[in-house]
């Protein structure tokens, strides 16, 4: 089962390389979210013995690590990161499923509950980005795609946009775990994100986890806006 659609959904991201403001911020979020997620800002600034602090702090642990190599490289990176607690992780799908299932399997003989999940499309990108990078068909059959190469290999799930979500949900079932970054509050700004949508929508869209970086980092009181945003979803329930 599941266990993600029981928990609050908000992971709020900690993309910043000060150890110190990124403690402040999880600390101070901590009553209002279901978890934190760190990204390669955090992690290749303040490597793994402040990756180990942010677990410490008992909240589950997003480590958003898009490892896309050789099936070789990316299980050694796969058994490092989950030698440090953090409660999953992400590799690109489109690594291929012999990188998946290398990932995969390093990384549970490490840590046996951790949870394995892919990146399908990037929600900077939209469909005009799709044809230049080699990418055929719509952004729903991409998505589908990559997320369906995914689940074969064993993955708990994939991270994709919100506009997927419901095709995938009733493709993989309720247990596949769906991740989606590029939350935007109503009336917040994109910036390099193209593919958005509000907490409530993607909640109703049928989404595990909603990754929020900038709504609730950069906003003038982190607090207040995060709990905004829960009692955004506590009112909009999926």
């Amino acid at each position: 089962m599941n266990a993600y659609r029981a928990r609050p959904r908000i992971f709020v991201a900690l993309d910043t390389p000060n150890v110190g403001s990124a403690l402040k911020l999880a600390k101070a979020a901590k009553p209002h979210v279901g978890g934190l997620k760190i990204g390669l800002e955090f992690l290749t600034a303040n490597g793994p013995d402040e990756v180990k602090r942010v677990v410490s702090l008992g909240l589950p642990v997003f480590a958003d690590t898009k490892f896309h190599d050789i099936p070789n490289t990316v299980a050694a990176a796969s058994r490092e990161i989950a030698s440090l607690g953090v409660s999953f992780f992400n590799v690109h799908a489109s690594g291929g499923r012999t990188m998946l299932r290398a990932s995969l399997e390093a990384a549970r003989g490490v840590n046996p509950g951790i949870k394995v999940v892919a990146v399908t499309v990037l929600t900077s990108l939209d469909a005009r980005d799709l044809d230049p990078v080699g990418q055929r068909g719509t952004m729903q059959e991409q998505v589908l795609r990559l997320a369906g190469l995914s689940h074969a290999a064993g993955l708990d799930g994939v991270v994709c946009g919100a506009g997927e979500v419901r095709a995938v949900r009733a493709e993989f079932g309720p247990d596949f775990l769906i991740v989606v970054p590029g939350i935007r509050p109503a009336g917040s700004g994109t910036e390099d994100q193209r593919r958005t949508v509000t907490p409530a929508e993607a909640a109703e869209a049928g989404a595990d986890i909603l990754v929020v970086g900038r709504p609730i980092s950069a906003a003038p009181d982190p607090v207040a806006a995060a709990r905004a945003i829960a009692a955004e979803l506590s009112e909009n329930p999926a």
